[in-house]
């Protein structure tokens, strides 16, 4: 076991800001979605979160306060705020329920079996979820402010990142499975040595 800093440090204090702005997100995406400057007030919030995700792990890195913890929470914290802003455009009727439950079946799909695999390691994300994060990320700050006050063009351009972010989410899901099995297997290899 190698020795790790510790979990209080600046780089997991961006990945628990990013949560604890998750709700403060959905309120003000919610309590005012037919009022642009709500809107646009959700889109910046949601910016600043997202943001925190590109710093949290360049923090780390530049430091060395990479730590499991950091691994796995970095990511649950961005499908917790990818998360609710699918779920609150769904429920302003702005995005079709089919696509948020996809994109969520295979986030919180990958971070129970992340979770599950833990007693054979730390599944860090790699460089296609991370791909997928920043193209959702895209096209959910192209969504927020509101299709509905948005000119045409750039509903076709929010549309469009859109599919190409769900087809990444979807495709990136395999690396994942491949690595959980070659994991397991390993650590079950392993535990029979014993």
């Amino acid at each position: 076991m190698t020795d790790q800093p510790s979990r209080l440090n600046p780089a997991n204090g961006l990945t628990l800001l990013r949560l604890v702005l998750v709700p403060v997100f959905a309120w003000i995406l919610l309590s005012h979605p037919h009022d642009l400057w709500w809107r646009l007030g959700s889109t910046a919030l949601f910016g600043l979160a997202i943001a925190t995700d590109a710093l949290d792990g360049r923090i780390a890195r530049k430091y060395n306060l990479i730590t499991d913890f950091g691994k796995l929470w970095d990511s649950i914290a961005d499908k917790a705020l990818t998360g609710m802003a699918f779920i609150g455009l769904s429920i302003l009727g702005e995005l079709p329920w089919w696509i948020t439950v996809l994109v969520l079946a295979r986030e919180w799909g990958i971070t129970c079996m992340r979770v599950a695999m833990l007693k054979y390691g730390v599944m860090a994300a790699n460089a296609g979820g991370k791909l997928k994060t920043v193209l959702q990320s895209i096209a959910l700050l192209l969504f927020l402010p509101g299709l509905p006050l948005m000119p045409v063009w750039l509903q076709w351009i929010a549309w469009l990142a859109m599919a190409a972010a769900v087809l990444l989410t979807v495709v990136t899901a395999v690396p994942y499975i491949r690595e959980a099995i070659e994991m397991r297997r390993k650590g079950v290899a392993e535990q029979e040595e014993r």
